[in-house]
């Protein structure tokens, strides 16, 4: 069985993440989903950092994925 994906967008390419969805969840369901988690994040702690959603995220079954991102195009 292959994995299901989902690409976390961001303002820079450094800030782009991929997770793993987890098997009970559809994927319309895992975007807000993931969605809601960052957000209860973001609004429960200003001075939030990435390894806080990061383990929001894990807490709730969403595996962060290393990846290799290509080049610019420009």
């Amino acid at each position: 069985m292959s994995d299901r994906l989902m690409v976390l967008p961001a303002g820079t390419p450094g800030g782009i993440r991929v997770v793993s969805i987890p098997e009970d969840r559809e994927e319309q369901e895992a975007f807000r989903h993931v969605t809601g988690i960052i957000s209860e994040v973001e609004e429960g702690d200003a001075d939030y950092t990435w390894d806080d959603i990061e383990d929001a995220l894990e807490e709730h079954g969403y595996h962060v994925l290393d990846f290799v991102l290509g080049p610019s195009l420009d």
